[in-house]
């Protein structure tokens, strides 16, 4: 339950740190407003062409009489756009990352130097930090769809797939959310990816605590775009838990490098400040 309420503070600690510095507020924004507009453009296209596309899919129904072809073709166009919906909420968080990579590298290094202790970043050309972001968004994106189609089966069972399913698809949502936001300052502090999910396992309830009200919230778009900014500040605070000043990798952040130690608990750092403990 401590790690839970850590996990929180950490989000709240990083919307309060973007609302005193107002300008890397708004320079947080833009990757996520953009990737918005993106999403938004094609989803319109989609529900515009959402029925064409169903005709196409189905030209065995074109001698069906009424409403039998209208039904099949409505149904189908219906999921169709739920589809793509449902794709632009699972991918949306991982392609504002990826587009807003140099933008929030910055914000998590502004975040570093005003709390002290900032890590020396790997010297790492931006096209190098792109590609590892791309493989590692797909890593955790079949991870995510995985543990996805577990769930939907699940989702069949009587009475536990309407109450259980639902809030462990939060939960696992929350998980990997957290894993994705953290990427940019473990990154930074040379953790590969592998490791950065192991670190997160290890204390569950501070990931959880952090990702799974951050997911609920994430489901209206426009807080998407409000809360990013503070939402990655809050991250690099929660990395800060994880990997304390000291005891960053000497790798490269990928694969060889060796592996952080996870901070005992009565070592742990408060929110905000590695220095002192809770």
């Amino acid at each position: 339950m401590r790690d839970l309420a850590a996990g929180m503070k950490y989000l709240i600690e990083g919307q309060k740190w973007v609302g005193r510095h107002g300008r890397w507020w708004g320079f947080g924004m833009l990757p996520a407003l953009l990737a918005l507009i993106g999403y938004a453009v094609a989803l319109t296209f989609l529900a515009a062409r959402s029925v064409d596309l169903a005709g196409w899919a189905t030209p065995f129904a074109d001698h069906w009489g009424s409403p039998w072809q209208a039904l099949l073709r409505d149904a189908l166009a219906a999921a169709v756009f739920g589809g793509g919906l449902l794709f632009a909420l699972l991918t949306f968080t991982a392609v504002t990352l990826l587009v807003g990579q140099p933008f929030y590298e910055a914000l998590c290094a502004e975040v570093d130097k005003t709390e002290g202790g900032a890590p020396t970043p790997p010297d790492t050309p931006l096209w190098r930090e792109l590609l590892v972001a791309v493989r590692d968004s797909v890593y955790v994106l079949v991870r995510v769809a995985a543990f996805g189609v577990v769930l939907f089966a699940c989702g069949f069972i009587p009475l536990v797939g309407q109450t259980v399913v639902p809030a462990l698809g939060f939960l696992v949502s929350g998980f990997f959310l957290t894993v994705e936001l953290t990427a940019v300052a473990l990154q930074r502090r040379r953790v590969p990816q592998p490791e950065r999910i192991r670190l997160l396992r290890a204390r569950l309830g501070l990931a959880l605590g952090f990702g799974t009200p951050l997911a609920l919230a994430f489901l209206v778009p426009l807080v998407t775009v409000l809360a990013m900014p503070g939402a990655v500040a809050g991250a690099t605070l929660l990395a800060r838990d994880l990997v304390p000043a000291g005891d960053e990798t000497g790798g490269e952040g990928e694969e060889g490098a060796s592996a952080p130690a996870v901070p005992a608990p009565a070592a742990r750092p408060g929110p905000g400040n590695p220095s002192t403990t809770p």
